[in-house]
């Protein structure tokens, strides 16, 4: 039976990497399920590798007709969503799927996929060092920052609606501790 791995975090938590460095254990069969996003891509993002980048009009427009497993309205005009063609590209290939989401869009995944799912969330040490992440990652504005240390405070009381929690404070610890959690979920 296809698992699926769902994994939500706020901006500059460290997630993506995490995710990248999960995938590369072959034994765990993960395929990234590639989000739809209206956003624009940033420097070095491949559209179907990275995300489906959707205008605003075609976006709405796969929403009316109910393509999407889940969507979310992330930020006023920004929108970002999952593909129910992209889980049947995944399953229909025998792999686990691992899920890169918003907050939201995590919790929404995880009420349609119930057991078949393990929701994570990684949370910063801090909301300071949060912040000062995103300010030595350097793609965005601080008037973004702002915003995402903002929103970030929001999504983090949204934690205990995961099923589990890893703190990324050293990032090799919380690494072996998400794939600890993974393996033992696949073995239940």
């Amino acid at each position: 039976m296809n698992k699926i791995i769902i994994v939500s975090a706020p901006s500059g938590t460290g997630k993506t990497t995490l995710i990248n460095r999960l995938m590369q254990d072959d034994g765990l069969k993960l395929e990234f399920s590639i989000s739809a996003t209206t956003r624009s891509p940033r420097q070095g993002e491949t559209d179907g590798v990275n995300y489906y980048f959707l205008t605003e009009e075609d976006f709405k427009r796969r929403i009316a007709q109910n393509e999407f497993i889940e969507w979310q309205e992330v930020y006023a005009g920004r929108y970002y969503g999952t593909l129910n063609s992209e889980i049947d590209r995944i399953f229909a290939k025998g792999h686990n799927i691992i899920f890169d989401v918003d907050v939201e869009g995590g919790i929404n995944l995880k009420k349609i996929f119930n057991d078949k799912a393990l929701s994570i969330f990684i949370q910063p040490p801090s909301v300071e060092e949060l912040r000062r992440r995103l300010e030595t990652r350097a793609t965005d504005s601080q008037e973004e920052i702002d915003r995402r240390v903002s929103k970030a405070e929001q999504e983090i009381s949204r934690a205990p609606l995961f099923d589990t929690v890893v703190t990324n404070d050293i990032l090799d610890r919380a690494e072996q501790e998400l794939k600890t959690k993974v393996q033992n979920f696949f073995n239940r």
